[in-house]
């Protein structure tokens, strides 16, 4: 008589990359695990705190709550079980500590907590675990519950700075370009943005599978102006394909054929503009991005830097006329300018085989934001070389 086939597991162990995934949370209907990146993550796989081995996990993360501050270390514990939500069994506790609700087993199955194709049951075996991940999201270690579970706060308390979890500051793979545009077009495009007026803009998100944009002043502040002086659009356009592209080719051997959207932004200290931590391709409607370029067109302000912090607290101010050229998979944020203004120019490349890939997932873009001609959502997008 055969026996029943055994089942596949996934196995991450140290070095692996952490499988994104977006899932309901504590405090979030769809917490985006990528934008976790940073900072050191735990993911307790406690799976139900129905019984002593669940409890027990819970427990153990109170009796350590100080190691969890959402800077150093931030706390994901995993249920399977409605009964937690329903009898509030566990809860979040901010800063640091939250629950995802994994009730169809996703997240679980992804990371090997459940058989890749085991049904969630009674009866199913669940590997309970603790998980350590780094802040590029890699995993860093694993521990069984069998093991109990000292050893892994002990290895948490003995972590450096996340900005040192390798041993040294790691750079974050970006290219800095000084020389971009020239002050004459620095001052033309900032004449542009005053003349002509500008307007706040939210973020791009999904919801029910339709990319829209959603307006959150905790998450991002910042005033735009979208060109339609075609001048002033072929100059900034001339200068791009001239500095920017002949450079990704050469780092990256990619050559961007294409310009989304021609803006002149604001982050203006009177309502300390920003922009919290983002990637800037993880929508339908955003997908086919595939580098963000970030022009400084002044120094006359504080804060307003650029930074990646999965590679570290370090930030970026390039000269006025210089730039950030970045993967838009990149995590990124804009602090507080805290004095003055900071005005940039803030395009995004692709490729003719991402242009098809942005035509085909029009179809899931939100019609109030679509428009080939200038609104924020999907605004202009152009040849490099010549429209």
């Amino acid at each position: 008589m055969n026996s029943p086939p055994s089942k596949r597991f996934v196995n991450l162990t140290r070095g692996d990359p952490a499988p994104w995934f977006r899932a309901r949370s504590t405090g979030n209907p769809q917490y985006n695990f990528s934008l976790a990146a940073g900072r050191f993550i735990v993911l307790c796989f406690y799976g139900t705190a129905a019984d002593d081995t669940g409890r027990g996990a819970i427990a153990a993360i109170e009796a350590n709550r100080t190691l969890f501050d959402d800077r150093r270390i931030s706390l994901f514990g995993v249920s399977f079980d409605p009964a937690d939500e329903r009898e509030q069994r566990v809860a979040e506790s901010i800063p640091g500590i939250r629950h995802f609700w994994d009730f169809d087993g996703a997240v679980s199955r992804a990371y090997g907590a459940i058989a890749e194709d085991e049904p969630l049951t009674a009866k199913m075996r669940y590997r309970r675990f603790w998980m350590v991940i780094d802040p590029t999201l890699r995993v860093r270690a694993v521990f069984p519950f069998d093991a109990g579970h000292d050893a892994v706060f002990a290895a948490l308390r003995d972590l450096p700075q996340p900005g040192l979890f390798a041993g040294f500051e790691i750079h974050a793979p970006i290219i800095m370009l000084p020389d971009v545009f020239e002050p004459e077009l620095c001052k033309r495009l900032i004449d542009a943005y005053e003349i002509n007026g500008s307007k706040e803009t939210g973020f791009m998100m999904e919801r029910d599978g339709i990319t829209t944009m959603k307006m959150d002043p905790d998450r991002k502040r910042r005033r735009d102006h979208m060109l339609t002086d075609e001048n002033l659009i072929a100059a900034a356009r001339t200068r791009i394909a001239r500095r920017i592209s002949p450079e990704i080719r050469k780092i990256h051997q990619f050559n961007p054929t294409r310009i989304e959207r021609y803006i002149v932004s604001c982050y203006a200290s009177e309502d300390q503009g920003h922009f919290t931590q983002h990637r800037d391709n993880t929508t339908k409607g955003t997908a086919h991005r595939r580098f963000a370029v970030s022009i400084n067109l002044n120094a006359e302000f504080e804060g307003g830097e650029i930074s990646f912090p999965e590679y570290g607290p370090r930030s970026f101010k390039p000269p006025p006329g210089g730039a950030v050229v970045f993967s838009c998979s990149l995590l990124h944020a804009v602090s507080p300018v805290t004095q003055g203004r900071r005005f940039a120019f803030l395009p995004f490349l692709f490729d003719e085989e991402a242009a098809k890939l942005r035509e085909a997932n029009r179809q899931f873009l939100d019609d109030a934001i679509y428009d080939t001609g200038a609104k924020a959502g999907q605004p202009q997008a152009t040849d490099v070389e010549n429209s």
